[in-house]
């Protein structure tokens, strides 16, 4: 039976007070630099005053946290940042521009790939953060003031593209599966992987491609 929508509605009214605390709450992340506040606190904000306005028990929105997520997410920034305290990120990132030197095409093709392996089983979100000076020191090494545009487009579109790759690498697949399971779905971490590797391949080959072409090939 097809969905009713108008049906699916139960409350007009907080519909509407819901939608304009997401406005604000998205207005909120667009300006919370000019606005000198973290992100985490306009959600925290937006969350209490959906609290307020719903009159909900708040021992009921305690309880449909996802606390395996969050402390799942806590444990991996803590696991990354103690990589990044140790110096591990920082000899990785010397030891990719010894090797690539000014091979600019190797070191988008390592970049690319290797961007998409890693953050297939590193939450892309950290992975992301702890690369983005890696990437920041190869560009300014680089003599071609065009590499800092396809080296950072490399590793943008090979993190992305490795999100896909398996359960725990992106957020987004954490907090589906998590709600998947909660509804009666249960999805296990290689049934995801199984798909999600095979779509991480193709999209990450297809990634090469344009940047072999757009910035290698088709040199204007």
């Amino acid at each position: 039976m097809a969905l009713q929508e108008k049906r699916a509605i139960t409350d007009g009214r907080l519909l509407v007070k819901s939608l304009i605390v997401l406005g604000l709450v998205i207005i909120g992340f667009t300006l919370h630099t000019q606005l000198h506040v973290d992100p985490s606190i306009v959600a925290l904000i937006g969350a209490l005053v959906m609290v307020l306005v719903t009159g909900v028990d708040i021992n009921e929105v305690i309880a449909e946290v996802e606390w395996p997520t969050l402390v799942f997410f806590a444990g991996l920034f803590i696991m990354v940042g103690g990589l990044v305290h140790t110096g591990v990120i920082e000899t990785i990132g010397q030891w990719a521009i010894g090797a690539v030197g000014h091979d600019y095409f190797t070191a988008a093709t390592a970049l690319l790939f290797g961007s998409a392996a890693l953050g297939a089983f590193f939450d892309n979100i950290p992975y992301a953060a702890t690369m983005a000076p890696i990437v920041e020191v190869l560009v300014n090494e680089g003599v071609d003031p065009r590499s800092g545009e396809f080296l950072w487009w490399a590793f943008a579109l090979g993190a992305d593209f490795g999100g896909n790759g398996t359960a725990v690498a992106a957020s987004a697949n954490v907090v589906g599966i998590g709600l998947a399971a909660r509804s009666g779905h249960r999805i296990s971490f290689w049934h995801f992987t199984r798909y999600g590797i095979i779509t991480t391949v193709f999209s990450t080959v297809i990634a090469w491609v344009y940047v072999w072409l757009r910035y290698f090939v088709l040199v204007v």
